[in-house]
């Protein structure tokens, strides 16, 4: 019995063992729950582009626990059934331009939205087709033409010219200007041929008629031909580069005249004097006299003298700027329609015992005999407390000016502006304006009124002005502070050592803005300003921009050419030259005189060192010239231009020396020069001693050069 029951309860152990065994294994298994990733972009939707009427296909890659759910979104609205990784839109049409498509992907974690993708849809490429065709042109021998098409499509439009069918290499514009026409052009058919990537179109032909060469009459009424300042003559049909050598060109006449000649010549083509045309050179000097000669064949047609009863010329004041004496000095102006025959606007300076006069003269250019009542005195006041200054008025003191830059003809209103005898104080800048039709004194600004110095000088060159009526001057060294106020105006409205511009709004003088360099206080105290030289105003063109560039230009005695964007000519900061482009050093000798403009390419000279030629390409000066072989001692040289248009540039150039010399250069390479009055045997071309500051005229054929004495007259040899 005992042996059963032990047997039993072994049994039963062994079953309780082996249960316990069994049940430890089972209770002893872990279960673990991993919790689900939130859904995260691996790739978002990108921006397409599409043609109206195709589809656009927006995608996106995400990671995260699945199921990941999607819902497209256009413009933040769901769209109805996209709801996969990708969604692709109806036919596009041009409502859904710059429409924005987003995802939200989401799972049991949570959501995520995508950044949002762009859909641009394009306009169907169109074919070019021609709006305007290309018109016959008729031109005389020597000329250029230009044809020109506006046509319509897709861009990109290309362009090819043909001449007679043939390509034309390099005519790949809207218009295409020929090079100087010959008789063999006449006749001669052109067209264009335009394209796009969907078709190309041939336009009509035109053709070009070519006419003998007829004469071209110029008239110069202005220092350095026109309000700009650029000094070219763009009607010269007669001086070629081929021509303008000393075998066929040289010395036809020298005009004697009674004092310094100092101003630039001006000149009327076929002007009635006494019944009979002729075309004048007209010649002040510092004697106060004012010459009218035939250019052709050096007769003196009149002559008058500006001095008053009892008068002199004024001594030189303790200067040597202008001795022995001052008399006329600025270049006069003409308008050919003013007047009975036309009005010649002249500034004289005289004396009478210690008594001086400055005085404003109108001329008719038949006669010389004065007009409007005139000559008026030039006489000004201008609120402020700078030099010469009384009961809060600064005076103007004629014994303490002279006029040397080119007096301004613009919009109905004679301009002056005024200058030192060296610096001899008390002075300030002042610009004063008259009525050319009745002399009367329109409007005067001041621009150091609260301080001193700043006259306007120029070495002769005249005020600038642009063709919306603005005025543009370099002021010598003055007063100039540079605490600004709340529009970055100097406080005390003194502007000495600026680039300014003056509007002239209802012939209202006003300073409109200015530019100032970072260091102009320590250059007005050296002496190292911007006075020596004028402003020059750049025609408005693209200079290879694609935009309209509103520029000018002037250099002083810094070495630096500064170019101004007219529209924001850069005011003054202590730390940096704020304006459009500063070349420093590219004048390293200083300027005194003035630069030339033609075919996009700017032209100055520094004192004892060459003539330089600065082309323009993206708007922007280079910043390695072309220059002459030639050197031109003190003040360097005041460059002109003769053109046929386009064609034919010569850049003409004096030489102040003891004998003066005519320079004529190739205005596309400077480094070949075409003449000069040194070459002839004999001295044949010898004209007189050299003078200061004296700027080449050139009209219908012939080269006029100042002397101490005379006017020299070049030209095509008989």
């Amino acid at each position: 019995m005992l042996m059963t029951t032990q047997r039993s309860i072994l049994r039963l152990t062994l079953i309780s063992w082996l249960a316990f065994a069994i049940w430890g294994c089972v209770g002893t298994t872990k279960t673990t729950s991993t919790n689900p990733d939130a859904p995260a972009i691996m790739t978002q939707p990108a921006n397409i582009s599409v043609t109206i009427g195709q589809t656009a296909t927006f995608s996106v890659v995400a990671a995260g626990t699945a199921p990941l759910a999607y819902q497209w979104q256009k413009n933040n609205a769901s769209i109805s059934g996209a709801t996969s990784a990708s969604y692709t839109t109806p036919a596009t049409v041009s409502g859904d331009n710059n429409a924005n498509f987003r995802v939200i992907v989401s799972n049991s974690a949570g959501s995520m939205t995508s950044s949002s993708a762009t859909l641009t849809v394009l306009a169907l490429p169109v074919a070019p087709s021609i709006t305007t065709q290309p018109a016959n042109q008729a031109v005389n021998a020597g000329q250029t033409a230009t044809f020109s098409v506006v046509a319509t499509g897709t861009a990109q439009l290309g362009y090819q010219w043909q001449k007679n069918t043939v390509n034309i290499p390099g005519a790949t514009s809207a218009s295409y200007t020929t090079p100087a026409t010959t008789p063999a052009d006449n006749g001669a058919v052109f067209r264009v041929v335009i394209t796009n990537p969907v078709n190309s179109i041939t336009s009509n032909s035109a053709t070009l008629t070519v006419n003998a060469a007829v004469a071209v009459h110029t008239d110069v009424l202005t220092f350095h031909n026109d309000n700009l300042r650029t000094g070219q003559n763009l009607t010269e049909s007669i001086l070629t580069p081929a021509n303008v050598k000393s075998q066929t060109f040289g010395l036809l006449h020298n005009l004697s005249v009674d004092g310094k000649v100092d101003a630039e010549p001006l000149y009327l083509s076929q002007l009635s004097v006494n019944g009979a045309a002729h075309n004048v050179v007209f010649v002040v000097t510092e004697h106060d006299s004012v010459y009218a000669f035939d250019s052709d064949t050096g007769m003196q047609l009149w002559k008058v003298s500006l001095l008053g009863s009892g008068e002199t010329t004024s001594d030189n004041r303790g200067c040597g700027q202008v001795s022995p004496e001052i008399g006329i000095t600025s270049t006069p102006v003409i308008d050919r329609a003013a007047g009975a025959h036309g009005t010649m606007y002249v500034v004289a300076m005289s004396k009478s015992a210690s008594t001086y006069f400055q005085r404003l003269h109108a001329l008719d250019v038949t006669s010389g005999a004065e007009l409007l009542g005139g000559p008026i005195a030039v006489q000004a006041s201008y609120s402020g407390t700078g030099a010469n200054s009384s009961g809060g008025q600064v005076v103007f003191d004629p014994k303490q000016y002279k006029e040397r830059a080119g007096l301004l003809l613009l919009n109905g209103v004679v301009y002056t502006s005024w200058a030192s005898h060296c610096d001899i104080n008390p002075y300030t800048a002042w610009i004063i304006g008259y009525n050319a039709s009745t002399l009367a004194k329109t409007s005067v600004l001041n621009l150091t009124p609260n301080g001193s110095e700043g006259s306007i000088w120029q070495s002769g060159g005249g005020l600038a002005a642009d063709t919306q009526g603005n005025i543009y001057a370099l002021i010598a060294n003055g007063s100039f502070e540079t605490t600004l106020d709340t529009n970055g105006f100097p406080n005390k409205q003194d502007y000495g050592n600026a680039f300014v511009k003056v509007s002239t709004t209802n012939n209202a003088l006003q300073l409109a803005d200015y530019f100032n360099m970072s260091n102009t206080t320590s250059e007005s105290s050296a002496d190292a300003d911007l006075g020596s030289g004028g402003a020059m105003v750049l025609p408005d063109a693209a200079f290879g921009t694609g935009g309209t560039l509103h520029l000018a230009v002037g250099a002083g005695k810094d070495g630096h050419i500064y170019v101004v964007d007219r529209n924001n000519l850069g005011k003054f900061s202590a730390s940096s030259n704020n304006v459009y482009q500063d070349l420093p050093g590219a004048l390293p000798n200083g300027v005194w005189g003035v630069p030339a403009y033609f075919n996009n390419t700017v032209y100055f000279c520094d004192q004892n060192n060459t003539l330089k030629s600065f082309a323009i390409s993206n708007g922007k000066l280079s910043t390695t010239p072309a220059h002459t072989g030639a050197s031109f001692t003190y003040p360097g040289a005041l460059p002109s231009i003769s053109a046929n248009g386009s064609s034919n540039g010569i850049v003409w150039a004096i030489e102040n020396t003891g004998t003066a010399v005519l320079h004529a250069f190739l205005a596309s390479d400077l480094t070949q020069e075409l003449y000069n009055s040194n070459q002839a045997a004999g001295s044949r071309d010898h004209f007189g001693s050299g003078n200061k500051f004296i700027t080449p005229m050139i009209a219908d054929g012939k080269v006029f050069a100042a002397t101490t004495n005379s006017v020299a007259v070049f030209g095509l040899l008989p």
